[in-house]
């Protein structure tokens, strides 16, 4: 009985003097503590060999490119247009639209009055001003002038032919002379003239509305020439005259009374 306690007592004092921490066998084979898992078998992952780092190549600096300059784009000048000439007619047939037009002796509504047409009659147009609406229309005895804008025309008026002032004339008094210009003075695009005055005897009025001078101009604006008449009661007017224009500028006053006109005189243009 007492040999049975003191044996197994006398193993443990043997196990316990055993050395401690003897080292494992070594393994001959590596494996990696972290297996990677595919398709739930576990597979050895190869070890990793650092590559041997390649000798950089040397750098042969590059040439600079040679820029060539741009050429400057010089344009070329294109040919101006020559506007087409606009074919002239020799008349264009008309009819009044107006219950009662005017046709005056010159081509604007202060010129002295010769006869009255009315609604539907019909006209022959042989000319106009070169710029304004007026149309010289053939009448027997004289020919007049009527406003287009009251007309119908079967054409373009502006087709027929200039007629103002070389061909269509105003009527010349013998009772009255002739002014003269006293000054025509610019100032910028401003023209101002005067001229001496010439007394119209009461009886000698058209009508009480009428005018005693006329001034006519060929004036440049926006490059074209245009023709105005100016009606004044006084020996004074101004009016815009523009550079620019092709053809010089020119005027003159007239003197006007119920029998005609006395002039003209022209204006020396400053």
């Amino acid at each position: 009985m007492q040999l049975r306690v003191w044996l197994p007592l006398l193993g443990w004092m043997l196990a316990a003097c055993a050395p401690l921490g003897a080292p494992p066998r070594a393994s001959s084979q590596l494996t990696t503590p972290f297996p990677s898992v595919r398709g739930g078998t576990e597979t050895a992952v190869a070890p990793i060999h650092s590559p041997t780092p390649s000798p950089l190549p040397s750098l042969t600096p590059s040439l600079t490119p040679t820029v060539s300059p741009t050429p400057s784009f010089t344009p070329t000048a294109s040919p101006s247009a020559t506007p087409s000439p606009v074919p002239t007619v020799e008349s264009l047939k008309a009819t009044v639209t107006a219950d009662l037009l005017s046709c005056r002796y010159g081509p604007g509504a202060h010129y002295l009055y010769l006869v009255a047409l009315r609604r539907g009659a019909r006209l022959t147009l042989i000319g106009w001003t070169g710029s304004t609406s007026w149309v010289w229309v053939r009448n027997s005895p004289f020919n007049c002038w009527v406003n287009a804008k009251f007309l119908e025309i079967q054409g373009d008026f502006r087709t027929l032919p200039v007629v103002y002032p070389h061909i269509a004339k105003l009527p010349i008094t013998p009772y009255y002379p002739p002014t003269a210009v006293l000054s025509a003075t610019r100032q910028g695009n401003t023209v101002t003239v005067s001229w001496m005055p010439v007394k119209i005897s009461p009886g000698d009025y058209e009508n009480e509305r009428m005018f005693n001078y006329i001034v006519e101009v060929w004036r440049c604006e926006g490059g074209q020439i245009l023709f105005d008449s100016i009606p004044s009661n006084y020996e004074l007017v101004s009016f815009v005259d523009e550079p620019g224009c092709a053809e010089p500028s020119r005027g003159r006053v007239w003197v006007q009374e119920k029998h005609g006109y006395a002039g003209p005189a022209e204006i020396p243009w400053p």
